[in-house]
C-alpha cells in the first residue's frame, strides 16, 4: 500500500521495507491549456550530493544527456519530449545498495526546457507528482503530489532520497526555483 506524503514530510524507506535495494523514481505531470505555440517539454533529473549538499562533479548530474552515474547506481531511463499520456512521464532507477558512500543525498528535480525562451513556468503545470516504486515487485511505496502551489517557477526540487543512520529515507521537498536549471546547478555546486 502506497503512503501519500505532504510537502516537507519525511519517511523511512529502507527501514520499513527490509531488503529493499532497487527503487524506481517515477515523475509525472500534465500541462494546462497552453496557446504559446511552442512545445512544452519538462525534464526530470537527479543530483548526487555529498553531506554539504553539493555534487562532486558534472558526472553527478543525471539527466537526458548523462543517463547513468559513474558506477551505474543511478540511471535515467530517457527523455519524454511531450509528457503526454497517463502515469510516469520520466523515470530514474536507483540501486540503493551500490550508491557510493560519499553520496548522502539524491535530489530529484523537474525543469522546463527553454522555459524563459518559451515563456513557460510551473503555473502552467498540473498534476505533478513523484512516486517511489519497488523495482523488483512493481509496488508503489510512496507518492507525493505537488499540488498547484507554483506560478513563476521554472524548476522544482520535488523530493530527495537521503541516508540517515545507515538507512534511506525520503523527503517530500516541493521547492520551486525561478531561475530554472541554472539555479539548481548553482545551488548544487556545479557552477
Amino acid at each position: 500500500m502506497s503512503i501519500s506524503l505532504s510537502k516537507g514530510q519525511k519517511i523511512d524507506l529502507t527501514k520499513t521495507n527490509p531488503g529493499l535495494t532497487k527503487v524506481l523514481i517515477g515523475l509525472g505531470w500534465d500541462t494546462n491549456k497552453y496557446d504559446g505555440g511552442k512545445d512544452f517539454d519538462l525534464d526530470a533529473s537527479a543530483f548526487l550530493l555529498n553531506g554539504a549538499g553539493k555534487a562532486a562533479s558534472d558526472k553527478d548530474f543525471i539527466f537526458y544527456n548523462n543517463l547513468k552515474s559513474t558506477n551505474g547506481a543511478v540511471e535515467h531511463t530517457g527523455d519524454n519530449l511531450t509528457g503526454e499520456g497517463d502515469g510516469d512521464d520520466e523515470q530514474v532507477k536507483v540501486n540503493l545498495a551500490t550508491v557510493p558512500p560519499e553520496v548522502e543525498k539524491i535530489s530529484f528535480c523537474i525543469t522546463i526546457h527553454e522555459a524563459a525562451e518559451r515563456g513557460q513556468n510551473f503555473g502552467q503545470v498540473t498534476n505533478a507528482f513523484v512516486r517511489i516504486v519497488n523495482e523488483d515487485t512493481g509496488a508503489e511505496l510512496i507518492r507525493y503530489d505537488l499540488g498547484e502551489d507554483f506560478s513563476v517557477e521554472t524548476a522544482v526540487v520535488v523530493g530527495e532520497l537521503y541516508r540517515h543512520s545507515g538507512e534511506w529515507k525520503f523527503n517530500a521537498v516541493g521547492s520551486g526555483y525561478q531561475d530554472g536549471l541554472a539555479g539548481l546547478v548553482k545551488d548544487f555546486g556545479l557552477m
